[in-house]
């Protein structure tokens, strides 16, 4: 009895010690909401909320640090191990399943919202919202601005802003005013730029080979250290964490009020979200590799619970690496497609905008019609890829989508009081779409990677038959290389 006691007390010691950093993230959350609902009642200052967010802001400034670095090793370090037709199975399969799963999402929120039907014109009238200027973004020049970021002229620009392109008044030669594109640059760092850039460095590294293996070493090693800077970092998640939430909810006017006109539309966005989450991600992953989605959903912990903290999918990017490797996903699979798919593959921000963007059409008392509703469709699917991975992204790209119905800008901000708390949940679902699709990913293409590990040790193995030791061959090269440029020297 004695010995099965002991057992059991050293299973869950065990199980404590490797979900500690998880249970105290929890736990962070819940602190959050409480420190967040108490302080409201004492109507504390503007100063007192921002040093409410401090530590939160402290938390955010130093997982955003790591993402620059951890994107550029992850994905050149990773590509640089594959061959050029193993890379291109995984960028097409990846490609497939953002594809399946962004579409999905936009039409389950368009069913979903349209069933429920939560907009409702008093609504707007008791928020006392009068009618603005008609939203004038333009989903093709948003879509020319993916083109022009993927590809940015700086690439030490891109580390920091990024092209945007707004339209301006400007008087032609009749004296006619009229709005005009004009493409500048914008505080925030390029990832897409960055993504494609290091995309590329990674397939020729790999595709020169031995030349070019001093470069990979170099990306290889800083991928170890910013790997474990971002495990230091986590332990600091159960400050930062409940700092943020609790700032938001302390910003946030009227909360319970907004909340309750609200209650319907937060309702169907929940409901979608998680039918997305829970039902339709976990079934494409389940016929794509016919394992069980729920058991990788559970090791996927920590990266959801920082993700609903942040509201980042960049600032979750480091986290959601480590819980990958945790489940045995193949390294070269996750350091080339979680990266992209938190750039593109959006399936929470996709319903999100969706779904909001017809609330504040029928809250318009508009009956949106077929090609209005295809129009929904094609928009919210562009708006979800061009979203930055920061918090709120989400409302700057419905513009795209309310221009599309010709709604007006203002009305943004029906849904601003509820968003901070959507946006968590909506950067939650992105996160898991992003990691399932990785275990897609790794799945199908599990016998081509197998088979590039296979042709290495075989060739490894072939050379070592032959008296020849790599490290001995690698000294002897570089040896001779030196020797030739000392005697060109002389």
């Amino acid at each position: 009895m004695g010995m099965s006691t002991k057992k059991c007390v050293n299973r869950w010691t065990s199980w404590l010690t490797k979900n500690m950093l998880l249970l105290m993230t929890m736990a962070g959350i819940v602190m959050g909401v409480i420190i967040g609902g108490v302080l409201r009642n004492l109507e504390p200052s503007p100063d007192v909320v921002r040093y409410v967010g401090f530590p939160g802001e402290l938390f955010m400034n130093m997982l955003k640090a790591m993402v620059l670095p951890l994107i550029a090793a992850s994905i050149v370090s990773g590509l640089s191990q594959l061959d050029g037709k193993t890379s291109g199975r995984l960028g097409s399969r990846a490609v497939m399943y953002y594809v399946i799963t962004t579409t999905h999402a936009v039409i389950l929120g368009i069913i979903v919202v349209s069933i429920i039907h939560p907009g409702d014109p008093t609504i707007k009238q008791k928020m006392g919202l009068e009618e603005g200027e008609t939203a004038n973004e333009s989903a093709a020049q948003k879509f020319l601005d993916l083109f022009r970021n993927a590809f940015p002229e700086n690439i030490m620009r891109a580390t920091f802003a990024q092209v945007q392109t707004h339209y301006v008044n400007h008087t032609n030669s009749n004296g006619i005013q009229q709005l005009v594109p004009k493409t500048g640059y914008v505080d925030g760092m390029n990832v897409l730029g960055i993504i494609v850039f290091c995309i590329v460095m990674g397939l020729v590294i790999s595709k020169i080979g031995a030349e070019a293996k001093p470069l990979a070493n170099l990306f290889h090693a800083l991928d170890v250290v910013i790997t474990r800077m971002v495990m230091i970092i986590m332990w600091l998640g159960p400050i930062g964490i409940p700092s943020l939430i609790a700032q938001k909810m302390l910003e946030v006017s009227d909360l319970w009020s907004t909340a309750r006109m609200l209650g319907l539309f937060v309702f169907t966005v929940i409901l979608g979200l998680a039918i997305q989450a829970f039902i339709t991600l976990p079934l494409i992953y389940f016929v794509g590799t016919r394992q069980n989605p729920y058991k990788f959903l559970r090791g996927l912990g920590q990266a959801i619970m920082t993700a609903l903290g942040t509201s980042s999918s960049a600032a979750s990017l480091p986290v959601t690496f480590r819980c990958l490797n945790k489940l045995g996903i193949d390294p070269r699979v996750t350091k080339f497609v979680l990266p992209v798919g938190a750039m593109v593959n959006m399936d929470g921000t996709a319903l999100y905008e969706a779904t909001a963007s017809i609330f504040i059409a029928q809250m318009n008392g508009l009956d949106l019609s077929i090609g209005q509703i295809v129009t929904v469709s094609i928009t919210a699917t562009l708006a979800s890829i061009g979203a930055a991975s920061i918090p709120s992204a989400g409302l700057v790209t419905m513009l795209i989508v309310l221009t599309a119905l010709g709604l007006p800008a203002s009305d943004i901000s029906l849904i601003l009081a509820v968003d901070w708390f959507l946006d968590r949940l909506r950067t939650s679902v992105n996160v898991i779409g992003d990691a399932l699709g990785c275990g897609f990913v790794h799945y199908i293409c599990a016998d081509h990677l197998n088979a590039d590990v296979a042709e290495a040790e075989k060739n490894h193995a072939v050379v070592e038959a032959h008296g020849v030791n790599f490290d001995e061959l690698e000294k002897e090269i570089e040896q001779e290389n030196n020797n030739q440029k000392a005697m060109e020297h002389v």
